[in-house]
């Protein structure tokens, strides 16, 4: 019996100090970031990002759930303005976002807070770039971190992969939106 549980706290030993050790070693921050060129002039392009509810339109997260609920706090397309959602779909989960800084014609600052089912937050950003007079990049970056130890699952976990994908899907829904 003694020696099924000097094996047993062995092996946890073990387990946790290969947990340790891979969150040393693992990134803590990571940065995904896409981009997509878009056939409107900049300002076009912009005026229309810059408002959060326009989220519900290309956004595959914010489209994720159309029964969530939510609750609007401010004035739309402002700092300071806080979109926050409910949803009963797990992969949705429960959280906000909020404007935090626009600067006009070229980019809009996003916190956003996830509550559920895992809580963290990210800042993203997403600018507008001219590129002729009629087309514009549009280039969306989201910025996070995971604490230790559990910043170890970055070594597992390709979040290029799994949010770029998501990223792109959104950019090229807003493209769509906006060219029509």
């Amino acid at each position: 019996m003694n020696d099924t549980l000097l094996t047993i706290a062995g092996i946890l030993a073990g387990i946790i100090v290969i947990v340790i050790v891979l969150a040393l070693i693992a990134p803590k921050a990571y940065t995904i970031q896409r981009s997509i060129i878009i056939n409107k002039p900049r300002q076009q392009v912009f005026d229309y990002i810059k408002y959060l509810r326009n989220q519900d339109h290309y956004s595959k997260w914010v489209m994720m759930d159309p029964n969530k609920r939510m609750t609007y706090t401010g004035t739309d397309g402002t700092e300071g303005y806080n979109a926050a959602w409910d949803s009963d779909i797990k992969q949705a989960g429960k959280g906000h976002q909020t404007l935090e800084k626009i600067v006009e014609g070229e980019r809009v600052e996003i916190r956003v807070v996830f509550i559920k089912p895992f809580a963290g937050v990210a800042d993203t950003y997403i600018a507008t770039q001219t590129v002729t007079d009629d087309t514009t990049t549009v280039k969306w970056s989201f910025d996070s971190s995971m604490p230790f130890p559990m910043n170890a699952m970055l070594l597992f976990i390709n979040m290029e992969k799994m949010l770029g994908n998501d990223m792109e899907e959104s950019l090229n829904n807003l493209k769509r939106v906006l060219e029509k």
